[in-house]
């Protein structure tokens, strides 16, 4: 599938993992592609790849600084795309996640595409074109133990994806989640480092644990989540709105 180079696509948290192989599919489509995260390194190490025009930090979190460099953003080129991917994941039992991990949980994954939806709808929609794609989780469409905190946040992304879509929906612009199931990311890093931490098994052993939730038995690959991206972009997609789309090998 191939996009035209008129289109301008924001991804936040598109340094590393999911959000980096969403920004170098779109770059190999033909959009001009814009990255966000809070590592200006990093970001700039992206761009130096090829794998995204621009870059800009920021927290995704702080709704004046998001809106501040999308409208930045905005000036260079009017945004037709935004992927909020951007996430963070703690996990604890229920009864050790005080307000503030909580807090921390919604602010990232749930206000971070907040901020920037608001940021870059009011131009879709004068405009009456744009895509909207919530990077959520199968946390967002099922329970897992211990991280009660980040599974509210991710239902919380897929039930304003379904809202939002009805209300736009005459506006030509699409609103979409991506779920993944545990995908191969520095992210996913920290799980693993938490499983063999707390419970003495190996690397592989902690890996085995994950990958279990997945039926075909194996991690996610961020290239797989970036493809069904990628497709929610195209104008092949343009009937596709207020879905929550598994990308997780059969587990939902």
């Amino acid at each position: 599938m191939s996009l035209s180079r008129s289109s301008h696509a924001l991804v936040t948290g598109g340094g590393r993992g999911i959000g980096r192989a969403i920004a170098s599919s779109l770059v190999k489509a033909g959009a001009t592609v814009t990255i966000m995260g809070r590592n200006r390194k990093v970001l700039d190490e992206v761009v130096a790849a090829g794998d995204a025009h621009h870059a800009i930090a920021a927290d995704v979190s702080d709704q004046a600084a998001m809106q501040a460099v999308i409208s930045d953003a905005a000036k260079r080129q009017p945004i037709d795309i935004l992927v909020a991917n951007a996430g963070a994941a703690e996990s604890a039992p229920f009864l050790k996640s005080d307000t503030a991990l909580f807090q921390r949980m919604m602010d990232v994954n749930f206000m971070g595409v907040v901020h920037a939806t608001h940021a870059v709808l009011p131009d879709m929609v004068a405009r009456k074109s744009g895509r909207i794609i919530a990077v959520a989780s199968t946390a967002g469409l099922k329970g897992y133990g211990y991280v009660s905190a980040y599974v509210a946040a991710k239902h919380a992304v897929v039930g304003l994806v379904r809202s939002l879509a009805l209300e736009v929906a005459t506006k030509n612009v699409t609103v979409n989640a991506v779920c993944p199931g545990f995908t191969e990311t520095d992210l996913l890093e920290g799980s693993i480092d938490n499983i063999m931490s707390k419970t003495g098994r190996t690397r592989e052993q902690a890996i085995a644990e994950l990958a279990k939730h997945n039926p075909q038995g194996r991690l996610v690959k961020p290239e797989e989540v970036a493809d069904a991206v990628l497709w929610l972009c195209g104008a092949g997609a343009g009937s596709i709105t207020g879905q929550s789309i598994a990308v997780a090998g059969g587990e939902v």
